[in-house]
């Protein structure tokens, strides 16, 4: 993964960041050293959003199937969640 500091984004500009990009398909922003962001092309993030919805739909299925769930209503939902 290709590190970009945020002087060389300053001076730069979005050019250092396409250039990475292109060439590992993400990149580090790091700041005073430390790494602080994460630069994805949109692709890679689509992907990434497709993943994680994919494991909450499993995880949902689970929890159904295990009987890990309460039917109720909306009244009494907000009045458990709201104490």
């Amino acid at each position: 993964m290709t590190s970009i500091t945020a002087n060389d984004l300053k001076t730069k500009g979005v050019s250092v960041v396409e250039s990475a990009l292109q060439k590992d398909g993400e990149a580090v922003i790091t700041v005073r050293g430390e790494r602080k962001y994460v630069v994805l092309d949109f692709n890679t993030y689509n992907k990434l959003r497709e993943y994680e919805l994919d494991i909450a739909l499993q995880e949902a299925r689970n929890d159904i199937a295990n009987g890990n769930y309460k039917a109720e209503s909306v009244e009494e939902h907000m009045k458990r969640v709201l104490g």
